[in-house]
């Protein structure tokens, strides 16, 4: 979320993403700490899942608007005629 914020904040959409990217890269983190977590028993298989789809849910949320910026971005770049 931090990550996101400090995006936001940018004075470009190119470095808005590169922080949308290290958040895609913070889900992926976190789903690696859940396998850790639930390995060690720390998490019930149940709320492992619960975590990891939201965890898979964000992501997609993030990949999503990195997909319309890239989408916006092309369009602003294109030639006009």
């Amino acid at each position: 979320m931090a990550n996101i914020a400090e995006g936001f904040v940018r004075r470009s959409n190119k470095e808005f993403m590169q922080f949308l990217f290290i958040a895609m890269s913070s889900a992926a983190e976190v789903q690696s700490h859940l396998y850790i977590a639930v390995d060690q028993g720390y998490l019930s298989k149940d709320a492992f899942e619960s975590i990891y789809k939201q965890t898979e849910r964000t992501a997609r949320i993030i990949s999503g608007l990195i997909k319309c910026l890239r989408t916006k971005q092309t369009k602003q770049t294109r030639p006009t005629r």
